[in-house]
């Protein structure tokens, strides 16, 4: 150490004027990020790589230049002979390297580090200018081929501009439909649409790029729609020269708004009455009657009760069913009365008091947990997760990899809640209270802060959009959080609600993962993104406005089947997308169909799935096809894939089974009273698939029969329907 000290004293200043020196922070850090240093896999992990460790992505520079140039009595940097730095023989390849070859020694990388060796190895200083922003040109429609050289612009709080395309780091959403080098030189792979995300130091930027299929485009192919939501996807239809799909047909129309609506099937008289009216505008009418039945309560408050957690506590056994059962009632009388979201919102984030007083309460006693520092909790990533689409959970540690946010903006937000306390002094109490703990012993105001673990400073509150609302002393902090959620400008809180409902609808978000909205994660239809944002927030957050705008849109109503010009198509909606229902849904769905209602656990015989309060421990079934624990704030939990062991379960399931040969049952019931065989069919076919045979299908079944026994032939043909595609996916 002692050494070097000498060497940076006497030798190592002199050899560079104080303007050729790179900057530790602006240079050297981005370039051991564009070479993949600080990354994960290598040393940026958490123990470091072979005894060397970098912050992840540079996010503490601090902490790498005592590293690079402080530890192992600095035998990584040479000042007196800058060749001979081991950072700089490992990189080059002279020195042997797990890592390989990074750059060449007549790189600007090898330069940069060489001349900053040179000079003494400075280390990042206060009056270092700060990134404030990062911008990339904007990408444009490329042939299948074709190539793009981006450039990145970074400006700095001295009001500099630099060209950092050498040291930004580029990488592609898709690599099916763009590539990128290292140096920023875009590719298209094939027709699509998709970005490529910059970063550098804390800043990220993104540039999409559509690839236009190569065919011939008439407005013949695009009818115009209706409405906002018509007008965008036929326009980036019409850009990508993606043909769309013609209107399905009413029973199918019937079946799938039922189900993604009310979470049920059409029963034979709503398929058969629905088919034959013939008066216009029966769709729409059809939608407003949707929408005032109390199974749309049922199904949207399951839906909220996902997105809200609420279950029974993980780590004490002391909120069970009860409230549990609060909770989800409560919610459920929030939509019977029509409340917006942002006023469901703010009641649920402001609650405080007793559960059984304020039963939305029970969102904090999952998401901070009995008797926790709430910086250590789970309620300020689950907040901005469940409220704002936004992942921030990573940053607790260090600055997010593909965000904005570093580790000081997760402190600064987690600061709201750092007053808010949860009491229960008797551990098998039925009720627990939420504490806004303001004041002191004294009666004097107590500061509103969380401390920040890694340096150990004070962290006043802060939006994530870095402004520091003014919290007279006293005053409950959520309050000025709350305002700045709700308010119908904050893009992140409306965009948040309607990716999630419009991928209820449509299986696809414009943003996927539906909830991890950023910048470098750009919707597929950032006009209709913004425009259904604006309409959400304009309606004042009706739930009900939003879904009736998608229902009687045409791009709902296409049919599922495709065409040659749309059969890759799996993110611009034109044609609709097939997808297993979701768990509830479907153990409802053949409850209804076998006229044999489930039994769960602790409720009343013909309660449905979708109305259990807490449906995880009501039945395997639930668990197997993929139904949500709520245990965390993300959408994942919540699975619609198809896997063997649920093709199994239905096909050997002695539940269904059981459902067939009760004597109460639909199928017991229909063989006694009707003695004609084809009606047998059209009313099972009606009830299971909500349409009519088709001649084709009508006359196999009655070959299939032929002499075979009735009861038996008719079992069969139920066990077929239920395992048919047909009714496990709406389509």
């Amino acid at each position: 150490m002692v050494r070097f000290a000498l060497s940076v004293l006497f030798l190592g200043s002199p050899w560079l004027r104080a303007e050729d020196t790179p900057s530790f922070l602006n240079e050297v850090v981005p370039v051991l990020t564009k070479s993949g240093c600080n990354q994960g896999a290598c040393h940026g992990k958490g123990a470091g790589q072979n005894g060397f460790r970098l912050s992840l992505r540079g996010y503490a520079p601090d902490q790498d230049y005592r590293s690079l140039v402080r530890e192992f009595d600095a035998r990584r940097v040479q000042p007196t002979s800058a060749e001979q730095s081991l950072i700089l023989t490992k990189a080059t390849g002279a020195v042997a390297h797990e890592g390989g070859k990074l750059f060449s020694t007549t790189s600007k990388e090898y330069d940069t580090l060489k001349r900053w060796i040179l000079a003494g190895c400075p280390g990042p200083k206060p009056t270092d200018p700060k990134l404030t922003r990062l911008s990339v040109t904007s990408g444009r429609p490329l042939k299948v081929g074709e190539s793009e050289a981006m450039k990145a612009i970074a400006e700095f709080s001295d009001g500099t501009r630099k060209d950092v395309t050498w040291l930004t780091v580029f990488e592609t959403n898709d690599t099916a439909v763009l590539g990128v080098t290292k140096t920023g030189d875009v590719k298209a792979i094939r027709s699509g649409a998709s970005a490529i995300r910059a970063a550098f130091l804390t800043e990220v930027a993104v540039a999409t790029f559509s690839v236009p299929f190569d065919r011939p485009v008439t407005d013949a192919k695009y009818p115009a729609g209706k409405g906002v939501i018509d007008s965008h996807v036929v326009a980036k239809l019409k850009e990508l020269r993606i043909e769309p799909s013609g209107r399905c047909d009413d029973a199918a129309f019937l079946r799938r708004a039922m189900l993604d609506t009310l979470g049920v099937t059409p029963t034979p008289e709503e398929v058969r009455s629905f088919i034959a009216d013939s008066s216009s505008g029966k769709r729409a009418k059809l939608i407003d009657r949707l929408l005032e039945r109390p199974e749309f309560l049922d199904y949207w408050t399951l839906f909220l009760s996902d997105l809200l957690q609420n279950r029974k506590e993980r780590d004490h056994d002391v909120r069970g069913v009860k409230g549990v059962r609060q909770f989800h009632a409560w919610l459920r009388g929030q939509l019977a009365a029509n409340k917006g979201w942002d006023s469901i919102a703010r009641e649920v984030l402001l609650s405080t008091g007793k559960t059984t007083e304020s039963p939305a309460v029970g969102y904090y006693l999952v998401t901070v947990g009995e008797h926790r520092e709430t910086e250590k909790s789970e309620v300020a990533e689950s907040v901005a997760q469940a409220f704002l689409g936004s992942r921030i959970g990573c940053a607790r540690c260090h600055n997010h990899p593909l965000e904005k946010y570093t580790q000081d903006d997760f402190y600064h937000f987690a600061a709201f809640f750092s007053r808010i306390k949860l009491d229960r002094k008797d551990p098998k109490a039925e009720a627990s209270t939420l504490i806004v703990n303001l004041k002191d012993e004294k009666g004097n105001a107590k500061p509103v802060e969380v401390r920040q673990p890694r340096t150990n400073q004070m962290m006043k509150p802060q939006t994530l959009d870095r402004s520091a609302p003014a919290i007279q002393p006293g005053e409950d902090p959520r309050a000025a959080l709350v305002e700045w959620i709700v308010s119908p400008k904050n893009e992140s809180f409306r965009g948040a609600m309607v990716n999630r409902i419009w991928k209820h609808f449509f299986r696809e978000g414009l943003v996927e993962p539906v909830d991890d909205l950023r910048e470098t994660n750009p919707p597929s239809n950032p006009a209709l993104f913004a425009a259904l944002g604006e309409e959400f927030a304009k309606s004042k957050f009706d739930f009900k406005h939003l879904i009736r705008l998608i229902l009687n849109s045409e791009t709902y109503q296409r049919d599922s089947a495709t065409n040659p010009g749309n059969v890759t198509d799996t993110r611009f909606y034109s044609h609709y997308y097939a997808r297993r229902l979701p768990a509830e849904v479907l153990l409802d769905a053949i409850s209804g169909a076998t006229g044999v209602p489930e039994k769960f656990d602790g409720y009343p015989l013909g309660i449905r799935a979708v109305q259990v309060p807490d449906p995880v421990s009501a039945s395997p079934f639930l668990k197997m096809f993929g139904s949500s624990e709520r245990v965390t704030a993300c959408a994942c939990e919540r699975s619609g894939d198809v896997t063997l062991p649920q093709i199994l379960k239905v096909i050997n399931a002695d539940g269904l089974n059981a459902k067939l040969n009760d004597a109460n049952g639909t199928l017991v019931k229909l063989l006694n009273a009707e003695k004609d065989d084809a009606k047998v069919v059209e009313e099972l076919f009606l009830r299971f698939l909500g349409r009519k045979p088709s001649a084709d299908e009508a006359k196999r079944v009655s070959e299939a029969k032929g002499e075979s026994p009735r009861d038996d032939f008719f079992r069969d043909l139920v066990w077929a329907l239920a395992n048919s595609k047909e009714f496990v996916f709406n389509h």
